[in-house]
């Protein structure tokens, strides 16, 4: 992926290390990795790339803290602000200033303006207003704050445990978050939250498959676009962010932690539901394609 002579997004807060600097670290896929250990992925189905589970299913709790009360912007820590310095970090820093420069045109041509989300890059653990940030979750996306949470080491658990490498494979976990975001702007994240909570755990779940396939169409939509302006796409690429599609499905997550698969349990979706979306939005390039709330997914 084409990335180094690109913008980097100043929307971005380092809370990494003791000082909320820059660490180390390198691009991941074939180009050595982070070096700082894997993630403590909670039976391989705590999640990876998505959202929030406390946002999605726990209605209400999504606001609340660790203690119980509303968590508030002002009670989360600070850190640096602006592109970090890094070379992992100028990478999260730049998918996300494309994120940006893509979907702002998008949304004004239907008429409305795009707010641009907030990355927080950190280590271990930190906190948001939808709770606790630990780096067992997987990136996500916190509606409350409209920030994505990241600890950038979790490329390298894509690396070596889920086999999937590649610079593009995580631009697409990036892409997947914001694309949570554009659902949270079109309103679509605080009407599945009310439909959760009059429906069973099973229809819950089916929605919330919905709300992560539709991501995984946006990110490719985000690819589509990005690669027309400033053709970012190398060889390979298209495949590294399948392949993560892939690695990161339901099935495949759970068959691997338990030895079987339990649909009605599915909360993101299935490996071959998440490829097709994603090259879907890929291949048309329109948001409008990514409905993933009326007919088959």
């Amino acid at each position: 992926m084409r990335w180094e002579d690109f913008r980097r997004s100043d929307n971005v807060e380092d809370r990494r290390g003791g000082g909320f600097g820059g660490g180390g670290g390198r691009i991941p896929g074939g180009r050595g990795g982070l070096g700082i250990g894997g993630l403590i992925v909670v039976g391989l189905i705590a999640w990876a790339t998505g959202i929030n589970p406390a946002v999605l299913i726990g209605g209400a709790e999504i606001l609340m803290g660790d203690g119980g009360s509303p968590q508030s912007r002002s009670q989360a820590p600070s850190g640096k602000t602006g592109a970090p310095q890094d070379q992992m970090g100028q990478f999260a820093a730049t998918v996300l200033a494309q994120t940006e420069d893509v979907w702002a045109p998008i949304f004004k041509a239907q008429g409305k303006t795009y707010q641009d989300p907030g990355m927080v890059l950190f280590s271990g653990a930190t906190r948001s207003a939808c709770g606790s940030a630990q780096s067992a979750m997987g990136p996500f996306y916190c509606p409350a704050d409209e920030k994505v949470y990241l600890d950038l080491s979790f490329f390298d658990e894509m690396k070596r445990r889920f086999k999937a490498p590649g610079d593009f494979a995580a631009a697409y976990v990036i892409a997947h978050e914001v694309g949570h975001h554009v659902e949270n702007q079109m309103g679509i994240l605080a009407k599945v939250q009310q439909m959760q909570r009059q429906v069973s755990r099973t229809e819950a779940n089916q929605l919330s498959v919905s709300v992560e396939l539709m991501a995984d169409c946006l990110a490719g939509v985000w690819a589509h676009h990005a690669d027309a302006q400033w053709q970012i796409l190398e060889d390979g690429d298209i495949e590294e962010a399948l392949n993560a599609a892939s690695a990161i499905g339901d099935d495949r997550l759970q068959k691997q932690s338990q030895g079987y698969v339990v649909p009605d349990s599915f909360t993101h979706g299935s490996s071959a539901q998440r490829m097709r979306w994603f090259k879907r939005g890929l291949d048309s390039g329109d948001m409008r394609q990514c409905n993933t709330f009326q007919g088959n997914i």
